[in-house]
């Protein structure tokens, strides 16, 4: 009976609060509204980011109408002054909640458990991050793009890459003619890109890339585990242009020196493939494997969704790792740092990502906590802020839209208290946030986490991830 009315409560519970709408509410009736910001010190993060001190930035229509220029009579001005405009930041790596089911349980039913897309979006706000990379995406997720283009919700633009893996994936594929296939698929059912996973055999993943190639579609991802022991020019294989993690690269060699980073970034550039380092993910790897406490203790953790927070603490698959373990994971964060240094050496271009949503790894924080590790790995502030904005945006192919702060793009801003090109820290000294051209002050900012906060607070104790494992297998 208890593991039944666990399953009720997942099927019905709702999680639209009345402050979440009636904030919707507001931000749909700024569509029309003319913006100006004045005395602003812009940070444009163009090639030459030439700073703009005491500007004018008029926003009209979601874009950025003129900098510089006359002010309309009927624009909404916001003070500027002693402040910092920096472009919105993108995650390039992350996995949002969405509503969902591990397998059907009758026809009609629908999802199984219910997360509330405003939720999760207000933490990216929040943060200043708006946009995101959705890297496992499922038709949840252009269900909750269409939530935030249609206006319900106020969240990130999402670019969406298909997973493709031998096994427990969405799509799957164990041969070249599957892998081919499922790109097609993939491409039909309006994903954007294809992110190749770990369990593919090297023929099939050399498949999926060449089709994907075909179909003008980029690819992203791990590197097989197949190529373990490999030379590591054999899975640097033209068009896989992007890699999700650092730690994909550590995978393949026990020689954590710098010659052997230099030896990946060299093969890198003269195949044209990114990295993500992600070097957040396994410094909360670390934490986590010392004390689940590092968990509880993360400024962000009273936001996260009661379920997850369940998960973390009492199914974390890192806690109680051996000391020999946990030394092994700290030379591997060591390494990517010293990958960082070699891929900057060898200029190869370095995306912001942090596997937000994974256990440790919150939505929207985390990326500031990404940037600082960049700066200690030895980017400058300036590059780990490119990392986040310009890069990513060249990455995903809509640089004309997004990354930079010029007239015609679209209006995705953040307001700072302080010089982030002082100190990387100032990024989440957040004063405002434009996110496609709707205004969403401090004082909004606070009230969304703090609806948040309260939700999650008053139903905790309806939600304990090992009973709702439980009520699945009875």
């Amino acid at each position: 009976m208890k593991h039944f009315k666990i399953l009720m409560l997942f099927a019905v519970i709702s999680f639209n609060l009345n402050a979440q709408n009636n904030l919707n509410l507001e931000t749909k009736n700024q569509e029309h509204t003319t913006y100006a910001i004045k005395n602003i010190n812009v940070i444009p993060m163009t090639e030459n980011n030439r700073l703009i001190e005491n500007a004018s930035i008029v926003i009209q229509n979601n874009i950025i109408q003129s900098i510089n220029d006359s002010i309309p009579a009927n624009a909404k001005i916001i003070n500027g002054k002693d402040k910092w405009l920096i472009p919105g930041l993108i995650d390039m790596h992350v996995h949002n909640l969405a509503s969902s089911t591990p397998f059907v349980l009758y026809p009609t039913k629908g999802p199984l458990i219910n997360f509330d897309t405003q939720d999760l979006m207000s933490l990216y706000i929040a943060n200043g991050v708006t946009s995101v990379f959705e890297l496992s995406a499922r038709p949840e997720h252009i269900g909750q793009r269409n939530e935030i283009k249609r206006g319900d919700v106020i969240g990130p633009r999402i670019a969406l890459a298909a997973l493709i893996d031998a096994e427990n994936a969405n799509m799957t594929a164990t041969n070249p003619a599957d892998g081919r296939q499922a790109v097609r698929i993939a491409k039909g059912e309006q994903y954007e890109f294809i992110k190749v996973y770990s369990k593919l055999n090297e023929e099939t993943f050399k498949a999926i890339i060449d089709e994907a190639q075909q179909q003008n579609m980029k690819v992203v991802g791990h590197i097989p585990g197949v190529f373990e022991g490999q030379p590591a020019k054999d899975f640097f294989i033209p068009h896989f242009g992007l890699i999700a993690h650092a730690e994909e690269l550590s995978k393949q060699t026990n020689e954590y020196t710098y010659e052997k980073a230099q030896e990946f970034a060299r093969l890198a550039k003269e195949n044209g493939t990114w990295l993500i380092p992600n070097l957040s993910n396994m410094e909360s790897i670390i934490k986590q494997a010392q004390s689940l406490e590092n968990i509880q203790k993360l400024p962000g953790f009273k936001y996260v969704h009661p379920l997850m927070q369940s998960k973390w603490i009492t199914s974390n698959s890192h806690y109680g790792a051996s000391d020999e373990l946990i030394e092994y994971f700290q030379k591997q964060a060591d390494f990517h740092k010293l990958l960082v240094k070699a891929f900057k050496e060898n200029e190869v271009p370095m995306l912001a990502g942090t596997d937000a949503g994974i256990s440790g790894i919150i939505w929207g924080f985390s990326l500031h906590d990404e940037l600082k590790l960049l700066v200690e790995a030895g980017l400058t502030n300036e590059e780990a802020l490119a990392s986040a904005t310009r890069l990513g945006a060249e990455w995903l192919e809509i640089e004309d839209k997004m990354g930079t702060i010029e007239t015609g793009k679209f209006a995705d801003l953040i307001l700072l208290d302080e010089n982030p090109l002082e100190n990387i820290s100032n990024t989440s000294k957040i004063s405002g946030v434009f996110v496609d051209g709707q205004w969403i002050d401090k004082n909004k900012i606070d009230a969304m986490l703090t609806d948040v906060e309260k939700w999650n607070e008053a139903n905790k104790e309806s939600f304990d991830w090992k009973e709702l494992l439980n009520s699945l297998k009875n």
